[in-house]
């Protein structure tokens, strides 16, 4: 790790948590700390559930509680379980908690404003700029993988996605009894891995890797969620997935692809994979790729 972008990152925290008012416990000139009047912004109009707002914020559930036991003490949400499943609570802004979410963000609008107000036009758009890249970066690292059985929800909501996605992309269109899908062995170890990206817990992409014996892997299923795309996830997924080839022995990585999908042949032509003969019968397939990743033997 570079430690001249470590203390980059460091200087950059400093800066902004000084500029934006979050090193006290009356934020925004309220009488509550940031972690309140963000749990005000996160519910919405229709409330949360209380473990799903826990995850999309990445806090501990002691402190969560906290937190939700103060809102509720001032009069400014409810937390209610839910009756088919008590241990699901859903947490909810009362009238006064709409109120006080109204002040913060009138409030929150001239905090901006007075970070925009020194600035020339030509300044506010690169400060405004950078803010977006930050946050598409900062928003690709919170993103994690993991391996999955192909049949845990995750894994099947992503396959759902995905199916559904290019039933409307392909010319014509997508029938799963017809294409050459791996069944859920194939993908489980040791006959291969299925990874699921989240994003604050929620599933936004998946790939998989067949490990046949005696050939080469071969990467099948990948998919990134539309409101994800531009983050990267698919060339990170490609770079896993020949880590976890080559650590297993492989030295050949294949796939194969529909022409309607241009974006991701561009993006194998760039991360290293060259067209080949067609290397099976895969109905819905135009293009073949392969990789060469390492000069191990096939295992």
């Amino acid at each position: 790790m570079d430690m001249v972008q470590i203390d980059q990152v460091r200087q950059f925290n400093r800066t902004v948590t000084e500029r934006v008012g979050v090193l006290h416990d009356h934020y925004l000139g309220r009488d509550r700390p940031l972690g309140e009047a963000r749990l005000l912004w996160e519910i919405g109009e229709e409330g949360q559930d209380v473990r799903q707002l826990r995850e999309r914020l990445a806090l501990d559930s002691g402190y969560v509680s906290r937190l939700l036991r103060s809102l509720e003490a001032d009069g400014l949400v409810t937390v209610e379980p839910q009756p088919r499943d008590k241990r699901v609570r859903t947490i909810r802004l009362t009238d006064a908690g709409r109120a006080e979410r109204a002040v913060l963000d009138g409030r929150s609008d001239e905090l901006a404003g007075s970070l925009l107000e020194p600035l020339n036009t030509a300044q506010r758009a690169r400060l405004t700029a950078a803010m977006a890249e930050v946050e598409r970066l900062l928003t690709a690292a919170t993103v994690t993988l993991d391996a999955v059985d192909p049949d845990h929800p995750d894994a099947q909501h992503c396959l759902r996605s995905y199916f559904a996605e290019i039933q409307e992309r392909f010319e014509t269109g997508f029938d799963p009894a017809r294409s050459l899908l791996p069944d859920a062995g194939e993908l489980r170890p040791p006959r291969g891995l299925f990874l699921v990206a989240r994003l604050h817990g929620e599933p936004v992409g998946c790939a998989g890797l067949k490990l046949p014996p005696g050939a080469p892997a071969e990467i099948k299923r990948m998919w990134v969620a539309p409101r994800t795309r531009g983050l990267g996830l698919g060339r990170r997924f490609l770079t896993e997935l020949e880590t976890q080839a080559a650590q297993r022995g492989r030295d050949v990585l294949r796939l194969d692809t529909n022409k309607a999908l241009a974006a991701a042949i561009g993006l194998y032509h760039s991360s290293g994979f060259q067209e080949v003969a067609a290397f099976n019968d895969e109905p819905y397939a135009h293009h073949w790729f392969e990789k060469r990743i390492g000069t191990s033997p096939f295992g």
